[in-house]
């Protein structure tokens, strides 16, 4: 984005992207600093009065879809609402929403995972299944290497974006890891551990921290790295070619301009059972082509790295590490994820107490956003609740404080992008609606909210419902793009699950409790009560472990067993 600003750094005109030469009717970037040349010396009132138009514009978007509060008058149906209104806009073909380009928009999977769950509704968990699958099946999942690109160009999830950014593979990590607890399906587990292997060998810093992402081009093509030609493929792979280039769509044409991008049209079992291959083989032989390929491919020019390690996406991808821990129950993600949270809290801290946005060659740099915290917080919290430390949920709510006496807006409930001591900015804006990555208001929305459950603050508990409420009316009529503030609300109509979990073995009952899909909850876990959080105190001490489920603070009669306590979460 180039924008052109006044002395006075009011903007008055910009674009995305002008070429060295006129093409494709666009000026080119010498023509457009001609003509801001002349306007700004012939015709500077007009640019004047441009530019103040514009600031109006920002100052005034920030309430944009706001309807303020509407009492008690948000129930169950308005959920229902957005579940049509989603529905509305599912490819029931493909997967996703809406046309191409196609994103994976894992904050409506999310939503339709707990709707099918909470609601027994069949349809939404179709919908949010065969999204995941066909995105894990085509174009846009790395089927050799791991990790997934950016967005799909097309309908089917064929032909992607290439660049593969951290926070995507963040969301769907986290996305998967919920899918896989519900459903238990193992190709789900599998693209976790493919997808997070990648994320180790290609975007980690030896530190723990996370690289942002690799380009899409590389030696000034989009995709080289990534595609493949039939003859080079058969060469590599020899007697396994024939069986290989049928699973992944291989052909003397090519599927994307006369070159292969690997996809499945065919899940495993489909598959085997078509070709008459048991799929113990057919697994071998896919294995062992992969790993030809994946060495070949080394061989090749790499696309660029960006090596800037942000704070929010890494918070992201934490957030991933303890999902995945959670329903895989493989120890190496809890201590990743552990080595990665102990980096965000030493290497980000800034002079003036408050954190930086970026770290790059040993130095952190840049205020860090609202986004940055809500992420970290929202990072703490998961993590608190699938190792079972406490001391994590302590940093959650100082972070917050942080945040409420830095980004709070006295005219609203809502925060700003940028804190208060930020003096380089045109307007402070409020970021509402979820992009490629979750808005920081509703992430900070439900860090309030389930941080209000953790150490019973009613004032942070009111702020959150005030926050959810007034972005209702929006988040019902565009929930795709609300997809954050929709789940938060369906939490507040369904209330949220309170689980303790005591006794001197309570790591081993909290890591299987771990396994099961349960929605809407918060999970703290102790070997003793203690008197500091509301969920632990006043507990009677015990030898032998014990499950609570409460609501409110009001604990039904504890169980001792996994299976007890999943009778407990059947409806009454």
């Amino acid at each position: 984005l180039n924008v052109f600003l006044t002395p006075d750094r009011q903007p008055f005109y910009g674009g995305t992207y002008f070429p060295p030469q006129k093409a494709f009717n666009r000026p080119s970037w010498t023509d457009i600093l001609f003509f801001i040349a002349d306007a700004y010396k012939n015709r500077k009132e007009e640019v004047i009065g441009q530019a103040q138009n514009l600031t109006d514009h920002l100052q005034t978007s920030n309430s944009f879809g706001l309807s303020g509060p509407k009492g008690d008058a948000f129930d169950s149906s308005k959920i229902d609402d957005a579940f049509k209104n989603i529905i509305k806009t599912a490819d029931r073909e493909w997967g996703g929403f809406g046309r191409a380009p196609k994103f994976p928009q894992t904050f409506t999977i999310n939503f339709l995972l707990s709707y099918a769950d909470v609601k027994g509704n069949k349809e939404a968990l179709e919908q949010a299944l065969l999204s995941l699958d066909k995105m894990i099946y085509g174009g846009i999942y790395d089927q050799a290497g791991g990790g997934f690109a950016r967005y799909s160009t097309d309908t089917e999830w064929l032909a992607p974006h290439f660049e593969k950014m951290l926070y995507d593979n963040a969301l769907l990590v986290s996305s998967l890891a919920e899918a896989y607890q519900l459903t238990r399906n193992e190709t789900y587990k599998e693209v976790i551990e493919e997808t997070l292997a990648f994320t180790e060998r290609e975007l980690m810093h030896k530190n723990g921290g996370f690289y942002s992402a690799l380009d899409a081009d590389s030696e000034g093509e989009e995709g080289k790295f990534y595609v493949w030609n039939y003859e080079e493929v058969k060469a590599i792979l020899k007697e396994d070619f024939e069986v290989f280039s049928e699973y992944f769509d291989i052909t003397p044409k090519g599927n994307w301009e006369h070159k292969n991008i690997l996809r499945v049209k065919r899940p495993l079992k489909l598959f085997s059972e078509e070709k008459n291959i048991p799929i113990e083989d057919l697994q071998s032989i896919l294995k062992r082509g992969k790993g030809k390929l994946i060495a070949e491919r080394s061989k090749r020019i790499r696309p660029g790295l960006d090596d800037k390690i942000i704070l929010g996406w890494n918070a992201l991808m934490n957030i991933g590490y303890s999902k995945a821990y959670a329903a895989t129950s493989n120890p190496h993600y809890r201590e990743v994820a552990e080595q990665n949270m102990q980096f965000l809290l030493s290497a980000y801290n800034s002079e003036n107490g408050l954190l930086n946005h970026t770290w790059k060659n040993e130095v952190a740099k840049y205020p860090a956003f609202l986004d940055d915290y809500a992420n970290l917080i929202s990072a703490l919290m998961e993590l608190a609740q699938v190792t079972g430390n406490n001391h994590y949920l302590d940093r959650a709510k100082a972070f917050c404080d942080t945040v409420v006496e830095n980004f709070s807006d006295e005219e609203s409930v809502l925060f700003f992008y940028t804190h208060k001591g930020q003096a380089d900015i045109l307007v402070r804006k409020k970021e509402l609606y979820d992009g490629a990555t979750p808005s920081g208001n509703a992430v900070m929305a439900y860090n309030l909210y389930r941080l209000a459950v953790f150490f019973d603050i009613r004032e942070w508990r009111n702020r959150a419902e005030q926050m959810a409420k007034s972005l209702a009316e929006v988040a019902i009529k565009y929930p795709t793009s609300f997809g954050v503030w929709l789940s938060l609300l369906f939490e507040m109509t369904e209330g949220t699950k309170e689980i303790a979990v005591l006794g001197k073995d309570c790591e081993k009952t909290l890591q299987k409790l771990l396994g099961i899909y349960i929605p809407h909850k918060v999970v703290q876990a102790a070997k003793v009560p203690l008197t500091g959080y509301p969920l632990l105190r006043d507990k009677p001490k015990t030898s032998e472990n014990r499950i609570y489920l409460c609501e409110n603070y009001a604990c039904r009669q504890p169980v001792n067993t996994i299976p007890e306590f999943v009778s407990l979460l059947q409806p009454k």
